[in-house]
């Protein structure tokens, strides 16, 4: 199969003018007090509409046009793409930064839906208050990158990843083909935080290259990693069945952290990563700062060198 250029520059090759070092260099700092305030006002989407963002409740639908507003203002192509699930229309929310190769596509996602006990700060509005901001970054930058970069923002995942799915299926062969990796980030912060990142093995050829990017970027914060097998978890599942390289990152959800996780990473041993996991506590008190900080700026790390900026 054919390398592109962001698999080249994640391998450590030269693309134009770009390498990896000078890739790595430009990647901005995310400021976690931006992220913080997306993730307030789907608390205070979820407050006005039940408690919840749940797929065919309002407050998913607010939560959807709140992120397209904030990316149409900074110049993205959006659109919404609807489907069926449960009698209830579903919304995903593509938006695409109008430069770079349209023939060799980064994706980065993660469900914008909650359960419907609860508002969901954390799952999974931590990850995708972490992809706007890095969105809105390539915007304040006015990046000229050399792939195309997209980004999907999932509905009724908890359902069944049936959002990113339906995405997947709609997709022809050769638009599926321009797609040449996928990241996916789904609670980045957990109040008792992990950092995982996925395992490659068993997913498509190339997702080795994201898997060591990712662990790359904690590296450089010098935060320990470990590796997750989130086999058919998440949103990256459909993806990989579509055979396009994934990867991501991810706190912690229901599982109980260890003795020596703790030691390594701090927090409390014998307590869950996330203790109101798909819960009504979920909210934006649930939100671990450091770990929303540091996720969040190896979404940019990761993003800056596979679309080469």
């Amino acid at each position: 199969m054919k390398l592109l250029a962001s698999m080249l520059l994640v391998l450590g090759a030269t693309v134009g003018t770009v390498t990896p070092a000078n890739a790595v260099a430009a990647a901005p700092d995310i400021p976690v007090a931006n992220v913080q305030a997306h993730l307030a006002e789907l608390q205070r989407i979820a407050t006005a509409n039940g408690g919840n963002r749940a797929h065919g409740r309002p407050g998913y639908r607010a939560s959807l046009d709140f992120v397209k507003s904030k990316l149409d203002a900074a110049g993205y192509q959006t659109r919404i793409h609807q489907f069926t699930a449960s009698g209830a229309t579903g919304y995903n929310l593509i938006a695409e930064w109008p430069y770079g190769d349209a023939n060799n596509v980064v994706m980065a996602g993660g469900h914008l839906d909650s359960v419907s006990r609860g508002p969901g700060i954390n799952d999974n509005g931590s990850g995708s208050a972490g992809l706007l901001e890095t969105a809105l970054t390539v915007s304040r930058q006015n990046l000229r990158p050399t792939n195309r970069l997209r980004f999907g923002w999932w509905g009724a995942e908890e359902l069944g990843l049936l959002g990113s799915t339906a995405y997947v299926n709609s997709l022809t062969a050769a638009q599926r083909g321009v797609i040449k990796a996928y990241v996916n980030f789904d609670m980045i912060g957990s109040p008792n935080p992990a950092y995982f990142v996925y395992s490659a093995s068993g997913q498509p050829s190339g997702s080795q290259a994201i898997e060591d990017l990712l662990e790359r970027g904690f590296a450089a914060k010098g935060v320990p990693t470990e590796l997750t097998s989130v086999g058919g978890r998440s949103d990256h599942a459909a993806f990989a069945r579509a055979g396009i390289p994934v990867g991501g990152t991810f706190s912690g959800a229901e599982v109980r952290k260890t003795a020596a996780q703790a030691q390594k990473w701090g927090g409390t041993s014998g307590v869950a990563f996330d203790r109101c996991y798909h819960q009504a506590c979920d909210t934006t008190s649930n939100i671990n700062a450091t770990s929303l900080d540091r996720h969040s700026d190896v979404i940019a790390y990761a993003l800056w060198s596979l679309i080469g900026a």
